[in-house]
């Protein structure tokens, strides 16, 4: 039986060595290269070529998601990943199997199983376009005086523009980035940040209340910020169903 080669990408290395030593029982699975983040992924993917990655999703940097955006040739796909949001996500990129951290040795041996046995699991090109609107980022590079901080978003509570650029709040810090506050809205999950207004963008799980007066709408965050809501932008605060 011909070999597969695989790699596996995972930022922790408890996460990576368990993967090694459940794949060590299948001979015909080969370990060519292990990667601890997106970025070093990207590059060992397309050099090496693999038939199998084992790819986690939540990364710092480059999530799996993004990682399969930047591919030159897509292998087959196992996802793992300790957050069960992730798993229809992974389904609908046609992955061969999901595997939700912590998962059995027999759990495992499903996900080797199919990805022995399926030849062809995707269209590649429905594939690139499916991920595409997913390589949402999980850090902004942001300053703070003199020093360049690599933010994750799920510490960000809003996002206020300032001409040419924009201020990233946190509960208890302000940074200055040098992006456009549209250019990094195109980067932010939809599910988790909505643009109330043109200067204004606000994290879901940082709103305290949303307000309703005969104005409009007024957002009040967790960290006490007020911003109102332009008439542009009422309609995204309508679908919630308040």
């Amino acid at each position: 039986m011909e070999a597969i080669k695989v790699v596996i990408v995972d930022d922790e290395i408890l996460a990576r060595n368990l993967l090694k030593e459940y794949l060590a029982a299948y001979k015909n699975f080969v370990l060519i290269a292990e990667c601890k983040n997106g970025n070093e992924a990207i590059g060992v993917i397309n050099a090496l070529k693999p038939d199998l990655v084992f790819l986690d999703v939540q990364m710092p940097g480059i999530n799996g998601f993004a990682v399969l955006n930047e591919l030159e040739v897509i292998p087959k796909i196992i996802f793992s990943t300790a957050y069960e949001e992730y798993a229809i996500k992974a389904f609908n990129v046609n992955a061969i199997d999901y595997l939700l951290k912590p998962y059995t040795k027999q759990r495992f041996a499903d996900a080797i199983q199919k990805a022995a046995t399926i030849n062809n699991p995707y269209n590649i090109e429905k594939l690139l376009e499916t991920v595409s609107y997913k390589a949402y980022t999980d850090n902004v590079l942001v300053q703070k005086g003199y020093t360049l901080i690599n933010l994750p978003v799920s510490e960000i509570v809003y996002i206020e523009a300032q001409n040419d650029y924009a201020f990233v709040h946190t509960a208890k810090d302000a940074y200055i980035t040098q992006k456009g506050i549209g250019e990094i809205e195109k980067k932010l999950d939809p599910d988790k940040f909505i643009r109330v207004h043109r200067s204004f963008i606000v994290a879901f799980n940082h709103i305290a209340e949303i307000q309703k007066d005969t104005g409009g709408y007024r957002i009040l965050t967790a960290n006490g910020k007020k911003i109102n809501v332009s008439r542009s932008y009422a309609g995204v605060i309508s679908a919630l169903k308040l």
